[in-house]
């Protein structure tokens, strides 16, 4: 064997391995996290079976756990309308499958309207493909599958079945013991800590001259649009659990401030994406003398600094988070007071145009924190 192709097949499997340990670390972290809500998909699918054949006395009713595991199935979304949207979506499936095969008798024309009816009933309710093919399929049992006819409610006993299976899922997401906390939190956390890393890579490109440093924040500023929306569907589910479980209750105030301290980061991120292509242009056009390039890259490290304290803060609850809040108003109001180009050594229009964008997004950053917008202007240099 030559040594390039030697040299090709080291390459080969030193780049696989890379991808079967990635994979194999994104694997665990997310089985890991699966952990409660598969628990909750056993005990509903499960416990949806059971109650249906105790309770109603339905000889294997199956429709009652089919519905309880798609109701509880892994989803981003707000859960507690997703559980009812599609446990409404199962019980009225099967509910229609019932009427037509009572009315129309079982066969494949039959099964053709239930399915095609049941796929449009899942669409309405849901964009992802998978939820549309468990309907059809759900439907098609409806036909295919003999109905009780000895049961209490003859043909529909699959749709009273449905609805315990509904109604299991409700259930369990309200009672769930999971904190509805965790997961808004490290989202939150997540976003926080990419825009620290974008700061501090736009701060460094500037102090080096290095636009292509400055270029990799825009990046990575860019790249936090989807940790957003993770953000906000964790919030969203999380203050629904908190707004209807007495479970947790407790937390409704927390969320609210965590949604606020979200809104004002999403903010902060869009501003941040404008500062760093300005950076770019800044230093391509080398518009900035020492003193400004010094003192602009000091203060955008010294921003990373104060999103840092706000991802610590945001894990806290109770005093902790105010102690935590306080701190990261402290460190961005240091930050706030000197904002002003002159101050700055800056004295080009491109330099000033930066030291505005960081100003509108100091002021994200500390409302982020709880502080009211005038008290926020009012630690600002008059331009």
């Amino acid at each position: 064997m030559s040594p390039s192709a030697a040299n090709y097949f080291t390459h080969l499997l030193r780049s696989s391995g890379r991808v079967i340990r990635n994979h194999t670390r994104v694997g665990f972290t997310r089985a890991k996290r699966s952990i409660i809500p598969a628990l909750q998909m056993t005990v509903a699918g499960v416990g949806a079976f059971v109650l249906a054949q105790n309770l109603l006395g339905h000889d294997q009713p199956i429709f009652a756990a089919v519905a309880a595991l798609l109701a509880t199935g892994f989803t981003k979304e707000p859960r507690l309308r997703k559980v009812i949207e599609v446990a409404a979506g199962c019980t009225l499936g099967v509910f229609l499958g019932d009427m037509l095969v009572h009315a129309m008798g079982a066969g494949w024309l039959t099964a053709a309207i239930v399915v095609f009816l049941s796929v449009m009933l899942a669409r309405f309710l849901d964009p992802g493909p998978t939820f549309a093919m468990q309907m059809g399929l759900q439907a098609l049992l409806v036909v295919m599958l003999p109905a009780p006819v000895d049961a209490a409610l003859g043909p529909f006993a699959r749709g009273a079945d449905a609805v315990v299976g509904g109604g299991t899922a409700l259930l369990i997401a309200l009672l769930t013991p999971k904190d509805p906390r965790s997961e808004p939190i490290r989202e939150l956390k997540a976003v926080a800590d990419q825009l620290t890393r974008s700061l501090r890579e736009t701060a460094t490109g500037i102090r080096d001259s290095d636009s292509r440093e400055a270029w990799h924040g825009l990046i990575r500023a860019r790249g936090i649009q989807p940790q957003l929306d993770e953000l906000t569907n964790a919030i969203n589910s999380a203050r629904e659990l908190t707004s209807f479980s007495p479970a947790h209750r407790r937390h409704r105030h927390y969320m609210r401030r965590i949604q606020r301290t979200a809104d004002k980061l999403d903010l902060a991120v869009r501003t941040m994406r404008v500062i760093c292509r300005r950076a770019v242009s800044t230093i391509d056009h080398a518009a900035l003398d020492d003193e400004g390039t010094s003192n602009l890259a000091a203060i955008l490290e010294d921003l990373a600094e104060g999103t840092t304290l706000i991802s610590r803060a945001v894990a806290e609850s109770g005093p902790g988070f105010d102690r935590g809040m306080n701190a990261a108003q402290k460190s961005l109001v240091a930050v706030a007071v000197q904002l002003h180009p002159k101050r700055l050594g800056v004295h080009n229009l491109e330099g000033e145009t930066i030291v505005l964008l960081v100003r509108t997004m100091v002021v994200d950053l500390l409302e982020a924190t709880g502080m009211d917008h005038d008290v926020v202007l009012d630690h600002l240099p008059t331009l």
